[in-house]
């Protein structure tokens, strides 16, 4: 890894100290704007819901309205018929024209009774379909006035978390001047994943995955001279007398013992340890860790 001149290595790590804090805020805003508008989904797709059905609604209403319209008129017709052939009956003068008068009365009555009814059916139909519409409209105003309502507190909170955002990203890039662009990438990549990219050097543990580092590569640390990724997790390592570690760490001559395998993070761990334990150590010459 080449090391930046222009800045002092304890500098640096100072810096992505601080920056590690600003990323982690960042990146947690930005899932933030990610999941906000999401929050109303729910409420428009139910109100786009009920405007199909009030729309689907409307249009039996209408469908309705007509059948009413048209009934009307056929009861209009029948009733008409009935009363011109009841004052016919004032001017026949036969028994046989007086049968055929009476025949076509009664035909129009029985007609005039069959509208009758049914337009009352389908009034009280459409009267229930009428209040089915306004219920539909009442609620759709109220629901459509929350959305709206919730949308403008939604921009409002979008607006602020941005302006958050805007300023997270102003100190990244201060606090990023410096450093290698190439260790910037590689611990915003970390801190995406585990919101912690640069941990102490703990004895001989990384603080990050608590793996026992080979011996030498662990004082190699301690010099603080040179940016060094872990080779097991690929955090930035710094070392701290002051800390201590919260996990067990081996001793030179120290096996694991069965009660802290559940300590050893990650795939693979236990066989690395035993190869330290056997005296070999991981390939920690390149700093160039795939993240």
């Amino acid at each position: 890894m080449q090391k930046t001149d222009e800045m002092p290595m304890t500098e640096q790590l100072d810096r992505l100290k601080g920056l590690q804090e600003v990323l982690a805020n960042k990146y947690e805003l930005e899932s933030q704007l990610e999941e906000l508008p999401k929050s109303l989904d729910g409420d428009t797709q139910s109100l786009d819901r009920f405007k199909k059905e009030y729309i689907q609604k409307n249009t039996e209403y209408e469908e309705k309205k007509a059948q009413v319209a048209k009934l009307k008129e056929e009861l209009d017709e029948a009733q008409k018929k009935r009363e011109e052939g009841e004052k016919g009956m004032d001017a026949i003068s036969t028994h046989r024209e007086y049968e055929i008068l009476q025949k076509q009365i009664d035909e129009a009555q029985a007609i005039e009774d069959e509208k009758r009814k049914e337009l009352q059916k389908e009034e009280k139909a459409l009267e229930e379909l009428n209040d089915t519409l306004k219920g539909h409209e009442s609620f759709i105003s109220s629901t459509e006035a929350d959305v709206n309502e919730r949308r403008e507190n939604l921009n409002k909170e979008v607006a602020e978390l941005n302006k958050k955002l805007e300023s997270l990203i102003k100190k990244e890039n201060e606090m990023s001047e410096g450093i290698n662009p190439e260790i910037i990438m590689k611990f915003q990549r970390i801190i995406r994943r585990n919101n912690k990219g640069i941990v102490a050097v703990a004895g001989n543990v990384c603080d990050g995955c608590h793996m026992v580092l080979p011996a030498q590569f662990a004082n190699e640390v301690r010099h603080n001279d040179q940016i060094r990724f872990c080779p097991y997790c690929s955090r930035i390592l710094f070392y701290d007398e002051s800390i201590v570690s919260t996990v067990y760490s081996l001793q030179s001559d120290d096996l694991v013992d069965d009660s802290d395998e559940d300590l050893i993070d990650g795939e693979g761990y236990g066989d690395e340890i035993d190869d330290l334990v056997d005296g070999d150590s991981p390939d920690t010459s390149s700093m160039d860790n795939d993240l």
